[in-house]
């Protein structure tokens, strides 16, 4: 099992992380004020010293800890990392994303420092934006000048204000202004806050000084406490932890997540570029994720450039194992170009125009966020010309090889939003080859039959929507796609009739009930007891009857699917096992 010390936005993000994997864990936090659902976790409340940490985990039998707590509890994080010794188990640290050091801002190492650098710069009025517990820290600073501390508009912070005997007319509370109405209203010369991080609202605060020209102080956040023997991870993101929980705990989750080809390319491109630019070749590089957080990806060299073996984790993708390859030159400006089994887009509709290599806007994005010097970057797959026959893109106009995407950077396990989003990326193109009729179907033998009815449509206008036939109607509609025919084969086209828009097997199964009620409409009168398989239909039903039994079930479908295309024309095509096509 596995505990989570949180109370935190990144307490929260971990929550959700590990909500995925349907297995057991606890979520602990001092009190009990942070309101979080949770189906699998066991929510714990209460401060526990390291020894109460031991009993607990021996009890629960905890074999990791995810620290997400904020980055200024010092004394927890000490704490949990006594406990990781004393038990010999791991620790992730999910720490925030923090912007780099700006040198127009006063770093302070501590509040001590504060207090001094305050001094130093003669600020005699002082808007303190790091906490109720800082009051007593910063007593030297508050009892000679004047200061005012925002805190939390809650009862015991309130009563900790007022045993530190700070006056309660110079608080002020997050509920009523934010930093920027704040500073408006007192005038203050300085504000101090933490280095707390994008989700502690850093930047805001900052630019809030910056715009009323008003001096920042940032007190720095601690490093975090290391002991020999101890395992610490650090990651500032939830693609990062739950990587990072399939390395460490590989059980917890039923199923891998794994890497996109758009997070493999960037790698290997970081990693080129660090050898050209200083000689270095690290067996890990860091990875800036569209996201904003950061990942370490393995890579490997060879003569002239550096590589990343694609991980598909549990995916079943045709791309896993193959090598990514970058190449790097120096270049008076920045450019990416695709090498040998990149595709090249060859019509309209995509990111970018026809002769483009077939790297998709988000994985350009994820490069040059990561590489800021001006180079010239190839991306190269070997094996991809083989791999692409195996893909999506000769249907999609895309010719000679595999593209590189990835919206997100990470691939989760037969994930939907990926299926769906390439549903929505072969609508788009099938818009845009300027076909009046875009054809939607199963799969590739439904494919085969329904193109016959249609033989001068391009290639692009054939779209697969495997299960999710409600979503790429959907999609159509959203895309002002007019004429929409439909191929589907009895077995999917009995659930969708019954109101099912996706027919996976894992969400529907063929209910026999109302197959029989569409029989008695259409009045046929035959015992399906025995059925298995919708297809055997087709063999019990009397030759004389399947078009009205079709015509039934056609008009079933259409009952809840033609809702869906509300502006538009649906077709919609019965298909049987040897290409026979019914119609309403």
């Amino acid at each position: 099992m596995i505990l989570v010390f949180g109370g935190t936005t990144e307490g929260r993000m971990a929550a959700k992380v590990l909500e995925e994997s349907g297995a057991t864990y606890c979520y602990s936090t001092r009190s009990d004020t942070q309101d979080i659902q949770l189906v699998h976790g066991h929510h714990v409340t209460g401060a526990m010293e390291v020894s109460e940490m031991v009993a607990f985990c021996h009890e629960h039998d905890i074999r990791l800890i995810v620290d997400a707590a904020h980055p200024f509890a010092v004394n927890l994080h000490r704490n949990v990392v006594n406990l990781a010794e004393r038990i010999s188990i791991p620790v992730v640290r999910y720490d925030r994303i923090f912007p780099p050091h700006d040198k127009n801002l006063v770093w302070c190492k501590d509040y001590d420092d504060a207090i001094s650098r305050l001094e130093e710069y003669g600020i005699t009025k002082l808007l303190a934006l790091t906490g109720v517990n800082t009051i007593n820290r910063l007593r030297l600073y508050w009892q000679g000048h004047e200061c005012w501390f925002r805190i939390l508009k809650r009862e015991e912070s309130q009563s900790e204000a007022q045993k530190a005997g700070f006056p309660a007319d110079h608080l002020v509370y997050y509920e009523q202004d934010d930093t920027a109405s704040l500073i408006e209203r007192l005038q203050p010369q300085a504000i101090l806050t933490k280095e707390s991080g994008m989700s502690g609202g850093f930047d805001e605060k900052v630019e809030a000084a910056r715009q009323a020209g008003v001096k920042v102080f940032v007190v720095e956040r601690p490093e975090y406490p290391t002991a020999d023997g101890v395992t610490v991870k650090h990651v500032n993101g939830p693609h990062g932890l739950r990587r990072m929980v399939e390395k460490l705990l590989p059980e917890f989750y039923p199923l891998h997540s794994g890497l996109t080809t758009g997070t493999c390319a960037t790698a290997a491109a970081i990693a080129a570029t660090r050898r050209l630019l200083t000689g270095e070749t690290p067996g890990t590089v860091p990875v800036i994720l569209p996201n904003g957080e950061t990942i370490d990806v393995d890579v490997t060299y060879g003569d002239g450039y550096a590589a990343v073996f694609k991980q598909a984790g549990d995916d079943p993708d045709v791309t896993n194992g193959i090598e990514i390859r970058a190449s790097v030159e120096p270049s008076d400006h920045f450019e990416i170009l695709g090498g040998e089994g990149v595709g090249r887009f060859t019509v309209p509709g995509f990111d970018y125009p026809p002769g483009e290599p077939a790297i998709n806007k988000a994985p350009r994005q994820m490069m040059r966020d990561n590489i800021k010097e001006n180079v010239s970057i190839t991306i190269s797959v070997p094996q991809g010309a083989e791999i692409a026959r195996r893909t999506f893109n000769p249907r999609l106009g895309i010719e000679g090889g595999i593209s590189i995407i990835g919206v997100s950077g990470i691939v989760k396990p037969f994930s939907e939003e990926a299926f769906i989003e390439s549903i929505r990326k072969c609508m788009q193109v099938a818009k845009a080859s300027g076909s009046d009729r875009v054809v939607i179907n199963s799969g590739g033998k439904s494919e085969r039959f329904v193109k016959a009815q249609y033989p001068d449509l391009p290639q692009q206008a054939f779209v697969e929507y495997g299960n999710y036939i409600g979503e790429t109607l959907a999609i159509a509609n959203e895309l002002d796609i007019k004429n929409v025919t439909m191929g589907v084969m009895l077995g999917k086209a009995v659930k969708l009739a019954d109101g099912n828009l996706d027919t996976h097997s894992r969400r529907t199964t063929m209910d026999k009930d109302f197959v029989m009620s569409m029989l008695h409409e259409a009045v046929i009168d035959i015992d399906i007891s025995d059925l298995t398989l919708a297809r055997e239909l087709w063999e019990r039903i009397p030759q004389n009857k399947l078009q009205d039994f079709a015509t039934i079930v056609i008009n079933h479908c259409a009952r809840y699917c033609a809702p869906l295309l509300p502006n538009g024309n649906l077709t919609i095509l019965l298909i049987d096992d040897n290409g026979k096509i019914y119609h309403s």
